[in-house]
């Protein structure tokens, strides 16, 4: 069995984290049977000081990459054997843009604007003892915010970081256009990628500065929710 290591329910969701979720939804989509395994102390744990990690038969994985290029491997590509090769490479590019670009600007909006804090603090803290639940907090914001400016969105205004995301989520509204999945009528890797990060402004009940952005595509409202009706029946 493999064991899949997150952070747990936070925002309406089956887990805060995109990445988390990605792998989840992929591992849900190509029929793999996994337990969740779910606490943000896993964090100690994790090989690269992130979640997800898997534990499969006691090998541990890190990265959500890694993890489905590992299982991608072993179960011959479930999602993407249908794919063209030029398919199979867009979807990975795809992935990319949304881990390295969109996926930022979601971090931006949850945890260093003033009108997205207070509710991420809420949702991810209030459970801490005291002091620890004042303190934890501010220095786990202030670490987000180095993180951010390095990787380099943190140094564009709030204006241009939701002018950034709009244009990506625009973009995956023309994508994805009137078909079921981003490639057809079959789920493929991108897929789950796609729906980790846009349930995030889709079906969580927490409002970001970009959630009206995707909730404005109506293509992108009924595409999480018919992956969340599909795979996700016991959670939304």
């Amino acid at each position: 069995m493999i064991k899949l290591y997150g952070f747990g329910s936070a925002f309406g969701m089956p887990d805060p984290s995109s990445f988390v979720l990605k792998v989840d939804c992929y591992m849900r989509m190509a029929n793999i049977d996994f337990e969740r395994v779910d606490g943000q102390e896993y964090l100690r744990k994790a090989p690269k000081g992130k979640l997800p990690y898997i534990n499969w038969d006691g090998k541990v994985i890190a990265d959500s990459q890694a993890i489905i290029n590992a299982l991608d491997e072993h179960y011959h590509s479930p999602l993407e054997a249908q794919l063209s090769e030029d398919q199979k490479a867009q979807s990975y590019l795809l992935t990319k843009s949304l881990d390295e670009n969109l996926y930022w600007c979601l971090v931006h909006s949850r945890w260093i604007r003033d009108d997205g804090w207070p509710t991420t603090k809420d949702a991810l803290f209030s459970s801490l003892p005291a002091p620890l639940s004042t303190l934890v907090p501010i220095i786990v914001r202030r670490g987000i915010r180095k993180t951010l400016n390095q990787q380099g969105l943190g140094r564009h205004s709030e204006e241009e970081i939701l002018s950034i995301a709009k244009q990506s989520i625009d973009s995956l509204a023309v994508l994805l256009g009137d078909k079921p999945y981003f490639f057809g009528e079959t789920a493929s890797n991108f897929d789950a990628t796609a729906f980790g990060l846009l349930a995030q402004l889709v079906l969580s009940n927490s409002e970001t500065a970009i959630s009206p952005y995707a909730k404005a595509h109506a293509n992108l409202v009924a595409y999480c929710d018919r992956i969340a009706k599909a795979y996700y029946q016991e959670a939304f």
